[in-house]
């Protein structure tokens, strides 16, 4: 009876991750399969239905045009973003997870409550401060945002991370006489590595997709990321919904190929920690 239950659940199980394959996979079918048609046959057959040919004139004019351009801006701020990012990350998060000192819970009280701040409060005055600065429509008027909105989360989760450390490994290294800076270089960064890759994955994928800073603080087309290079061949192109479904599927390519090599660390970042003991 019991191997009939745990069989009917499995069972339940399976069909529910079908479903979700399928919602979740329809709109990438859409989009690659779209990509490959040309501008009117994607009127004239089913929206799902497979291209008549493979059609690469789609993906031609994208390239030719200034998306080369758009990808090394989106590449390069998320870059030195993550980079920031994770090195602030590494360096707060170790006080807070294994030194106990007067003001350790309020200070990681304002981490976590920053969390809760959203973003679009904060593009008028980061507007702003990025004309007074001298910064507005260069790509470097987007590091500032994308580290300090990615910066709380990352410390949180971090923190986290580093506190299910075993603190022996520590101690051992205090006997063998190694100080607070030799210990965090060579024990608590390396064995981080999970959790860190969990953060570069995550905040990587946010940064590479984010729209609204990088439409409010760039203007010019020298100073524009991916996903305003998708809103321009909308305006160009009008309704040829292949053209966009090619840019589209371009711009998902890094991450996606990002993801595969990284799925193996992402997900033991994700379950480090979860049990304790």
């Amino acid at each position: 009876m019991t191997r009939k239950k745990i069989s009917i659940g499995k069972t339940f199980v399976a069909i529910l991750a079908l479903a979700w394959l399928v919602i979740a996979g329809a709109p990438f079918y859409f989009m690659v399969a779209s990509a490959f048609k040309e501008q009117f046959e994607i009127l004239t057959t089913g929206v799902f239905a497979l291209p008549k040919g493979i059609y690469f004139d789609n993906f031609a004019g994208v390239i030719k045009s200034q998306f080369y351009k758009y990808l090394m801006n989106s590449t390069f701020v998320v870059a030195v973003s993550l980079v920031l990012i994770l090195v602030t990350a590494l360096c707060a998060a170790y006080p807070f997870s294994r030194f106990r000192f007067k003001f350790n819970k309020p200070l990681f009280g304002l981490v976590v409550a920053a969390m809760a701040v959203p973003i679009h409060v904060t593009l008028i005055p980061v507007f702003q401060l990025t004309q007074k600065i001298h910064l507005y429509d260069t790509i470097f008027a987007l590091i500032g945002p994308y580290t300090a909105f990615n910066l709380p989360i990352s410390v949180f989760i971090l923190t986290s991370f580093m506190a299910e450390i075993p603190k022996e490994l520590e101690e051992s290294a205090e006997i063998d006489g190694c100080g607070k800076y030799r210990t965090f270089f060579h024990i608590i960064a390396p064995l981080s590595k999970p959790g860190l890759a969990t953060l570069a994955i995550y905040n990587a994928v946010n940064m590479w997709n984010e729209f609204s800073f990088a439409l409010v603080l760039t203007q010019s087309a020298k100073s524009r990321t991916l996903p305003l290079s998708i809103w321009e061949f909308q305006g160009q192109y009008n309704s040829n919904i292949p053209m966009i479904m090619a840019v589209l599927t371009l711009c998902a390519l890094p991450m996606i190929v990002a993801f595969a090599i990284g799925q193996d660390k992402l997900i033991k970042g994700m379950m480090a920690g979860a049990v304790k003991g």
